[in-house]
């Protein structure tokens, strides 16, 4: 048979089963082998086993993410199958060894790791994974961490981010201390460094790397999660429980699902816990990607592209991390001030006249209302860039109708372009630009315009990352706006939307459109409603770039927009959005629906879009979709009205839902102008919010939780949110309701509308809001800029502005405000702008304007001022202009009025202008706070109280006295006599009353009182008993010769009370009074003494010496007690001295101080009066006032009465070592030894009591028997040393000890009264008995006991005791050891014993416990606790007897200067001293350490203001024990305390016996190596430092300067603290806080420059948060100052023989100015002798001038110049430098000008370095001169003639005195070889050049003066150097002929010359020359 054909049928079947049977094979096969997770890069015959960790459920991370999981297909994965009854669980999971290990680490930068990764052998999920990967992590800022995984051999797409791109890193912190890698697997543990908390953990699942899928999973320290979109989050705290998110732009209705929507923010913000520290976590990366949420808690992330692109972002709170975030993406514009108002919008009005109908609609109502818009109904057939012209025909004008009413106009755009033709068929004209500009994104292809279909039909898409888009986008915009005027626009569909799925073709089955796996995006197409994903775009494919679209259109639209609208700021609005669109645009949370949940899902997006970075947001009010009920759109709008971004918008078809649809009268239109009339008058608010958004990324919108993170009730808060940090905001959320359960956190709170205070904080209330009413409350605490509103911006702008201030718990305030024209660009860069800050303290509003760069054309006034939360009527409210000269005027009554009820202040009528600084003060009574204790001792009862006289009378405010004085208790006036030197007035008791209710200290019933008006500044007044012969102070004052008798030249009037009998000090410039002493309750007996005064002001400082914890004192009631003790510092213990002395601040910003002098136990009690009462024990009442009245002054005119300081030797100014407990003299020789190998910068070095045998003075201990051979090497290697020596000398020896046995024969030691005793009063201290061995293991008590010997002490009133001591150290200087300074301690004095040996002391017993006791430390134990009897005898230098008990508080002070005078004697030589105990003047002798403080972290601020008081004290040679005396010092603490005590004036590293050492190289080469370099900072500026110590010994001035007395108009700075100055011009800013990365420091309002980088920072009058990693202090130098500085040397015996140079910061103006005092740095008197150099320098007209003062310096000490920088001289490039001696020759140098100091610049130049005496003549060219020469060094001197040389022909390298210091001449040097030099060689050695250590081998030189003939001659002197010392030395001398050395010389004075730049150069930085 024949063959048989097959039908086609048949030939089809066959085919179909063929395809049908490979396709069964092919899924048989996959199925079996689990392909495609088989490895193809690394094939393995093992079989491949999970290993399965046994890990808490809530830890699995899913291994198959995809669909179709089983047992089977789990383990062909390489996972782990464990199923459970429940299905969120992940039942696969991954194993142990799956991943990537690390192959290797490097890390050659500490800030810097990188690793090479390598995948593990193991199945794959879904194929294609990349084996090789690279790891890059870096420490980009103290705060943010950067790490990324990519393809070790391939790029992969990255986001081509414009903002971060451009971010430099500055690394401060090493990487380790963050960051560590796990190697196998591969995973790394991201750590808090402060405390080490683990917050980013990804060890807990292996790294999945392929080309189209990577994972990433990490544990996370906590469940609080914040963050990640766009999405809608029905809460804001994200639901841990195995959530998935989707992040992919879409065009999705925001209906409450947990799709994806039009934004992309891989970004999330984790609390961590109650502490408020948060981080953040930001991915870098635009593809598709899901992040999943669960238990553990835990984070993993699934992108499908890209690269793995992480940032860390740490903060200390939730906003930090905001503000991190934002510094990395960018901060957010500051939006016009129209778009703050109110706006209406549709989707199809349907026409103009429509549009036009509801704007008039709501004008009639008077609607608050600034925009209108129209969305794309306005267009032609929808189309871009066209208008209807039938429906919107009038459409061109109507920007103008709305303009005529102050309204704006904004309409929208789409992205997709029609490609359809105009109507009548007419070109579409944009469409076929773009065509020709090639603007559209493509098929795949490359080429093929990708065509879909969006609202005109079909369309194509702009790729917006095209230059060519762009480029054609500008030009549309700006030829539509020709066309159609309008104000903003509004960009939308820009996900981008597509109705089609992908294309109009559909889209290519490839791995970019169908990828391996696909997150759970909305449809799970990736193409749905939008292009395809292979569409190809500049950027790249659309897969990678899809969600950038709308990212890129903003920048694209930005460039269109600025191009329209040039200088003004107009408006974007866009639907998409990426990361740093906040920059330029804002966004509205989409197409939302009327329904009560998108109302209540609002407030979380909003919240969320405040993380990202889009402050300006808000949600279409009363919804897009829908029609709204009356009371859903009455509720919205309510809530709207806060929304940033308010607008009502609705959707096609739906009904109007405008607010004057509802109709007049509607409770809705009603509540909505309400609640808009609130918000435009808390526009000038909300928009100080969107400029501290922009310049600090702060929130708008914010959570609660930002706030009080502390409180765990906020964190899951979102149904209120906050404006900015004081105005919370409690919608109505949910239908027919009027009660809200809502959270008042805690703090204080008033509500808004009717200014009460609420009682309930940290609770829920059920609040009652009615139809109505929305809940509005301030915070406490809060200063809200105001200003009538009206219906538009545009005329309330032009309305009057006011504050609201709702004081807090401590009646406290502050608010800012930020104003410019509201619509130009760039306000805040241009400087065009003003600034305010507000503080309310003690009842002064200050409005401190720190940016005056505007001036508003409506020339706006605050009128009105409400002040919430007043407790009482104000008595008075008072304005104080603040200007150059202040004007202070009082409101009158009719302006003010108080609601009793409400406890509301209101003040009208204030007229104060904007932009002016003002201060508005308020006086309350309150009768409690005017009550003055009558018993200050404890348990007081009525019937205590009623015995003295005094009323009882209990109070319900803390702390009030209950016993207290009647108003007319004290004494009355009987006679007076006035004088036009001052009054005497004698007064007596009112007897009315009892007595004191003390009856062993008898009332004084008469007393007389002095009043001496010493000079214009300066009164006294003293109290006294003229019966009776009292003790008085017999310290010595510096007086007047003749009093102030002209009383217009007095700064103050002095007025006398009569009942009771008070002294009142008015200043007579403002009124003030500065004491009034006509309070109840002064009393005058013999052993109490209490007067009470009112204070100016609650500013009040000083008194010590005691611990307070802030310099500012406390006035609630608290009592300071002063006796001067053996106490280590703390809080309310009395220690070391005693200086009755404070200065008080006026409300007026005057300051006077007040000095009672009285040496009696006594304490003071402040109270909130403001009042202070003295009470002292003895004596007389002797006040003396000065008036400052600045601060600075004050101190100046207070030391001028008590004695100026002593000059602190030059070398006491460097670095100093000590410890108690060296053992032997090895010790400190090791110790100097490594100091100098680490190059550490060190001055000086002490012995504690240790080198002293058994603790005796002037007796060397065998252990240190080497001591006095290393003091004499050391001190030939240019350090000093200095010993201590104690005043308790030894009486128990057994052998001869001259110090006891001389003493005792010249009677100086202190005894009993000689009717009593003539024995002395014997002590016990740290000597010990001879012969014994000390068991250091027994109990203090014992060891006293037991073995310490029994101690005289020396009366130092006495002249046989100074003349004793100074015998006794000569003795020891001369026959044991040498010593430059002198250390004296125990000097309260303090005895180890109380009273005496054996505790009985003699005589009267009233003395040790007097009837009165104040307020001191162990009170109960009397007053001769450690320390001597009370009435043990002291004789005084004049003879006269006096009592223990009234001088104890002056043994200090009468030790000081014979020691003081005694090292004068002995050495020859200035030196210093050091003393612990101190009285008013001891400064004039010595400087004082802060005692025996603790290695606590709070030491250091603390010993910061011990600093300051010692400052007002008149001691600035002062600072505390670095790292801490007791208690063993941590490695965090002594470092930070180093940088801070490298600023100390008296810089000394002390630590006590027992602990372990903490000198700078007793920790590891870091910290050696900070201490070095911040030793190295104040080696340079010691030239500064001892510059303000001379005017400290001359002027008085401070050098340890609070910022309040350079700022004292500044009220910021009247509480500042942990800052301080070193004189004007040098700001410390110290790390003070354990895990400190960051300072947050007040910048007072000046220019500063970053002493380290020289940039000016560009900030002022406000706190900056400055970053401080471990090696680092911040230091600013203020502009408008120079200072004088020298490269350091190891000690100032070399730093002083190095060049000076000049830091001029220029100020704003460009000027500065600055001093120099130099002598030979440690000759006694050289000011007095007139032995010193003293130079002005001045910067003004770009020229740089020096003045010389006063010029008595010998040779040997003259000072050659070197560098002078500049800095701030502008960012044009400077060229040239010009000098000119005094003669008018110009000489041209060549600076070197930095011009990348942000902006601004350093310019630095160095000029050769020749002698002091370096002059400029004009002398005749010489002949010939063939020598070389180089710099003449300052101690060069021949006695020879001038010697004349002319036309240099080189310079050489120019060298410094001292091995380690070198520079280099330039060619700036060399301009001057033309010129003419007179070189003045002075001094008689006939070998002038052999002493110098030098490095070069020529110096230039002369011969002995016997070779000085009339030919003259000039010697070179060869030196062979090796950096140990001159090896030898030859002459070779060349003659100059007779015509050059007789040519005459016109020489130029010794004036420094000057120097000048160009006018257009800005100004420039100048190194100068010889200084004499």
């Amino acid at each position: 048979m024949g063959n048989r054909r097959f039908s086609g049928l048949e030939v089809c079947l066959m085919v179909i089963f063929a395809l049908m049977s490979v396709t069964s094979i092919a899924l048989i096969v996959l199925f079996v082998t689990g392909e495609p997770g088989v490895i193809k890069d690394a094939e393995t015959t093992e079989p491949f086993v999970p290993q399965c960790p046994s890990i808490p459920l809530a830890e699995r991370v899913d291994c198959f993410p995809d669909a179709g999981a089983s047992k089977l297909r789990c383990e062909q994965r390489g996972c782990c199958w464990g199923p459970l009854d429940e299905r969120n669980v992940p039942w696969c999971f991954f194993s142990t060894n799956h991943g990537y290990t690390v192959e290797s680490v490097e890390q050659t930068d500490p800030y810097v790791m990188k690793a090479h990764l390598k995948r593990m052998a193991s199945p794959s999920l879904f194929g294609a994974d990349i084996q090789e990967l690279s790891f890059h992590a870096e420490m980009q800022s103290d705060n943010r961490l950067r790490f990324k995984i990519y393809d070790a051999h391939r790029q992969r797409f990255e986001v081509p981010h414009e903002h971060v791109s451009s971010l430099n890193s500055h690394p401060s912190s090493p990487i380790s201390n963050t960051l560590e890698i796990t190697h196998k697997p591969f995973g790394l543990t991201v750590r808090r460094k402060e405390n080490k908390k683990v917050l980013f953990d990804t060890t807990m699942a292996p790294l999945v790397f392929a080309d189209q899928y990577l994972q990433l999973s990490a544990k996370l320290p906590s469940h609080n999660i914040y963050g990640l979109g766009e999405h809608v989050h029905r809460q804001y705290r994200h639901d841990t429980n195995w959530k998935t998110w989707p992040i992919f732009t879409r065009d999705a209705f925001p209906n409450g699902g947990t799709h994806n929507l039009y934004g992309h923010y891989p970004f999330f913000l984790c609390l961590e816990d109650a502490s408020g520290k948060s981080f953040g976590v930001f991915l870098m990366n635009s593809n598709a990607m899901e992040v999943i949420l669960q238990p553990a808690p835990a984070v993993t992330y699934r992108t499908i592209g890209g690269v793995l692109d992480f940032y860390i972002l740490f903060g200390d709170t939730p906003e930090q991390v905001v503000q991190e975030f934002l510094e990395l993406t960018g901060r957010p514009v500051i939006p016009p001030y129209w778009s703050l108002g109110f706006q209406l919008s549709r989707w199809d009005y349907g026409s103009l006249n429509e549009v036009k109908k509801t704007v008039e609609r709501n004008r009639a109502v008077g609607l608050p209302y600034d925009i209108q818009y129209t969305d794309i109904d306005y267009m032609e057939d929808k189309k871009d860039f066209t208008y209807d012209k039938v429906k919107f025909s009038e459409l061109p004008q109507f920007a103008d109708y709305l303009h005529e009413k102050g309204q704006r106009y904004i309409l929208i755009l789409d992205p997709a372009v029609a490609t359809s033709k105009r109507v009548g068929n007419a070109p579409y004209e944009s469409y076929d630009r773009g065509t020709e500009k090639n603007a559209w994104v493509t098929e795949s292809d490359g080429k093929t315009p990708l065509l879909g279909e969006v609202w005109p039909g079909e369309t194509v898409f702009p790729d917006y990352t095209s230059q060519n888009c762009i480029d054609w986008w500008v030009d549309e915009y700006e030829r539509f706006y020709r066309e159609i005027k309008h104000d903003a626009l509004w960009i939308d569909m820009n996900e981008v939307a597509n109705f089609k799925k992908g294309s109009n073709k559909g889209c290519a089955d490839n791995n970019l459109n169908y990828p391996p796996y696909t997150p759970k995006i909305l449809d799970e197409v990736m193409y749905s409603k939008t292009l395809c994903m292979d569409a190809k775009q500049a950027w790249g494919n659309h897969y990678d770039v899809h969600s950038l679209y709308g990212y890129s259109m903003v920048l694209a639209t930005e460039k269109a927009l600025q191009r329209v609208f040039a200088g003004n700021r107009t408006l974007m609005l866009t639907r998409s959005s990426f990361p740093g669109v906040g920059k330029y645009s804002g966004h509205w949370l989409g197409d939302n629906a009327a329904n009560w949940n998108d109302i209540k899902w609002a407030i979380p997006g909003m919240l969320e879009f405040g993380l990202f970075g889009i402050p300006y947001i808000g949600a279409d009010i009363c919804g897009f979709f829908d029609d709204s009920s009356e009371e859903l759109c009455r509720r919205w709008m309510q809530v709207g009205a806060f929304y940033p971004f308010s607008r009502n918008h609705n959707a096609q078809g739906y009904k109007p839902q405008d607010p004057a649809v509802f109709g007049p009268g509607s409770t809705l239109l009603e509540s909505s102008k309400n609640y808009l009339m609130i918000r435009y008058t808390l526009l000038p608010y909300l928009y100080t919010l969107f400029y501290k958004a922009h310049t600090t990324g702060e929130t708008v919108v914010r959570p609660v939780m930002h706030e009080f993170y502390s409180d765990s009730s906020t964190w899951t808060v979102d149904r209120q949110f906050l404006w900015g940090k004081h105005l919370l905001i409690t919608p109505v959320l949910d239908p027919g309701v009027d009660k809200v359960w809502a959270y008042m956190p805690d703090a204080v709170w008033y509500e808004y509308e009717t200014m009460e205070r609420v009682a309930d904080r940290r609770q829920h209330v059920d609040m009652h809001l009615p139809a109505d009413k929305l809940g509005l409350h301030i915070r406490g605490g809060a200063i809200l800029p105001t200003q009538r509103p009206n219906v538009t911006t545009t005329y309330s702008r032009r309305n009057p502005m006011g504050l609201i201030v709702a004081l807090d718990d401590n009646n406290q305030a502050a608010g800012e405000l930020f104003w410019d024209d509201g619509d130009s660009r760039e306000t805040v860069k241009t400087g065009n702008y003003i600034h305010y800050k507000f503080t309310v303290v003690y009842g002064v509003l200050t409005m401190q304007v720190t940016h005056a760069g505007y001036r508003d054309p409506d020339n706006l006034k605050f009128e009105n001022i409400n002040v919430l939360g007043v407790p009482h009527t104000p008595t008075s409210v008072s304005v104080t202009h603040v200007a150059r000269v202040n004007s202070t005027t009082v409101v009158p009554n009719t302006n003010i009025q108080y609601d009793a009820a409400k406890k509301v202040m209101f003040l009208s009528g204030l007229s104060l202008t904007l932009g002016e600084t003002y201060q508005v003060q308020w006086e309350l009574e309150v009768e409690e706070y005017q009550r003055f204790d009558c018993h200050p001792e404890e348990n007081a009862d009525e019937a205590k109280c009623k015995a003295k006289g005094c009323i009882w009378m209990t109070s319900n405010i803390e702390r009030v006295p209950w016993c207290f004085y009647p108003k007319d208790y004290g004494y009355n006036v009987e006679t007076v006599k006035e004088s036009n030197s001052g009054m005497t007035i004698d007064i007596t008791r009112n007897k009315k009353y009892r007595s004191s209710g003390r009856p062993e200290s008898l009332d004084i019933d008469t007393l007389r009182v002095e009043i001496h008006y010493h000079s214009s500044d300066m009164l006294q007044f003293k109290i006294w008993d003229p019966a009776t012969d009292r003790y008085e102070v017999p310290v010595p004052l510096s007086l007047p010769a003749h009093p102030e008798t002209n009383e217009n030249k007095r700064l103050y009037k002095v007025y006398v009370t009569n009942n009771p009998f008070g002294i009142q000090v008015e200043r007579k410039s403002t009124g003030t009074k500065i004491w009034d002493s006509s309070m109840p309750g002064f009393t005058f007996s013999d052993m109490f003494i209490q007067v009470s005064t009112q204070l100016s002001s609650e500013f009040v400082y000083g008194f010590g010496e005691t611990e307070h914890p802030t310099y500012k004192h406390n006035l609630n009631y608290h009592t300071w007690g002063m006796f001067s003790k053996d106490q280590p510092p703390g809080y309310k213990m009395n220690c070391y001295g005693v200086h009755p002395f404070y200065m008080g601040l006026e409300t007026t910003a005057d300051a006077h101080g007040v000095l009672l002098l009285n040496s009696n136990a006594m304490d003071v009690t402040f109270q909130p009066t403001p009042a202070l009462t003295y009470r002292t024990l003895g004596g007389i009442l002797d006040f003396y006032m000065v008036l400052g009245p600045t601060p600075e002054m004050v101190v100046q005119e207070y030391t001028a009465l008590i004695g100026r300081p002593v000059l602190p030797a030059y070398w006491s100014l460097g670095f100093q070592l000590c410890r108690y407990g060296y053992t032997n003299d090895k010790e400190i020789s090791d110790l100097y030894r490594d100091m100098r190998e680490a190059g550490i910068p060190y001055d000086v070095q002490y012995a504690d009591i240790d080198y002293m045998d058994r603790q005796l003075d002037f007796v060397l201990d065998p252990e240190f028997a080497g001591l006095p051979a290393l003091v004499d090497r050391m001190r030939t290697e240019g350090m000093r040393f200095i010993f201590i020596l104690d005043p308790a000398i030894s009486g128990n020896e057994t052998r001869p000890y001259p110090a006891f046995e001389r003493g005792k024969a010249a009677d100086v030691f202190i005894k009993w009264p000689k009717n009593i005793s003539d024995d002395i009063v014997w002590g016990k201290v740290w000597p010990d008995y001879p012969n014994v061995t000390v068991n250091e293991t027994l109990d203090w008590d014992t060891q006293v006991k037991l073995y310490r010997a029994y101690t005289a002490f020396p009366d130092f009133f006495r002249n046989t005791t100074a003349k004793w001591w100074l015998q006794e150290i000569k003795d020891f200087y001369e026959t044991c050891m040498k010593f430059d300074g002198l250390w004296i301690d125990m000097n309260e004095p303090a005895s180890f014993v109380s009273g005496t040996v054996g505790g009985k002391c003699l005589g009267d017993p009233l003395l040790e416990n007097p009837p009165y006791m104040p307020s001191l430390e162990s009170k109960h134990l009397g007053l001769n606790h450690k320390t001597l009897c009370m009435n043990s005898e002291q004789i005084l230098s004049d003879g006269k007897k006096v009592r223990h008990y009234d001088v104890h508080n002056l043994y200090g002070w009468s030790h000081t200067k014979p020691t003081y005078d005694a090292l004068l004697n002995v050495t020859g030589k200035r030196g210093i001293v050091v003393t612990r105990s101190t009285y008013p003047s001891s400064g004039i002798w010595a400087g004082h350490w802060l005692g025996d403080n603790a290695a606590h972290w709070d030491q250091l601020y603390k010993s910061i203001i011990g600093m300051m008081e010692f400052s007002l004290f008149g001691i600035p040679y002062t600072g505390a024990d670095i790292c801490g005396f007791f208690y063993n010092a941590e490695y965090e603490m002594c470092l930070r305390w180093m940088q801070l005590g490298a600023f100390y004036p008296y810089s000394r590293n002390h630590n006590g016996k027992g602990s372990p050492r903490q000198d700078p190289v007793a920790w590891n080469t870091t910290f050696s190596d900070a201490s070095r370099d911040v030793l190295n900072i104040r080696y340079t500026l010691l030239p500064y430092l001892y510059t303000l110590m001379f005017e400290a010994h001359t002027k008085g001035s401070t050098v340890v300067r609070p910022l309040l007395h350079e700022f004292v108009n500044d009220r910021n700075t009247w509480d500042v603290y942990k800052q301080f100055l070193w004189g004007p011009a040098l700001l410390i800013t110290p790390a003070l806080d354990q895990g400190a990365r960051h300072v947050d420091g007040y910048v007072p309002d000046a220019r500063w420059y970053d002493f380290h980088t020289a940039k000016n920072i560009e900030v002022r009058g406000q706190i900056v948060r400055m970053p401080t990693p471990m090696d680092h202090i911040n230091l600013h130098i203020r502009g408008g100052y120079i200072l004088p500085w020298q490269k350091p040397e190891n000690t100032t015996f070399y730093s002083r023989k190095n060049p000076l140079g000049l830091i001029v910061a220029l100020s704003d103006n460009g000027t500065a100015q600055g001093s120099l005092f130099w002598d030979d740095g440690e000759g006694i008197d050289t000011v007095q002798r007139e032995q010193y150099l003293q130079t002005t320098f001045a910067v003004q007209s770009r020229t740089l001038t020096s003045g010389v003062v006063y010029n008595g310096l010998a040779a040997a000490d003259r000072l050659i110049l070197g560098v002078v920088k500049v800095w701030g001289a502008g960012n044009v490039k400077i060229t040239e430098v010009t000098l000119r001696d005094v003669t008018g020759t110009v000489y041209s140098l060549s600076p070197q000008h930095n011009l990348d100091t942000q902006g601004k610049t350093a310019l630095t130049w160095t000029y050769w370095s020749l002698s002091r005496t370096l002059q400029f003549t004009n002398c005749e060219e010489p002949q010939h001169y063939t020598g070389q020469s180089t710099m003449l060094h300052p101690q060069h001197h021949c006695s020879a003639p001038i010697l004349q040389i002319c036309s240099l022909q080189q310079l050489q390298d120019a060298d410094l005195p001292h091995e380690r210091s070198s520079t280099t001449l330039g060619p700036s040097a060399r301009h001057l070889l033309p010129r003419l030099l007179q070189l003045l060689l002075a001094g008689a050695y006939p070998e002038c050049c052999s002493t110098p250590r030098v490095q070069s081998t020529k110096v230039l030189s002369c011969d002995p003066p016997s070779s000085m003939t009339s030919t003259g001659s000039l010697c070179e002197h060869q030196i062979q150097d090796n950096g140990t010392g001159l090896q030898g030395y030859q002459w070779n001398c060349t003659h100059l002929p007779p015509s050059i050395s007789q040519t005459p010389c016109h020489s130029a004075s010794t004036q420094l010359n000057y120097l000048s730049w160009p006018a257009d150069t800005a100004i420039a930085e100048s190194k100068q020359r010889s200084l004499s």
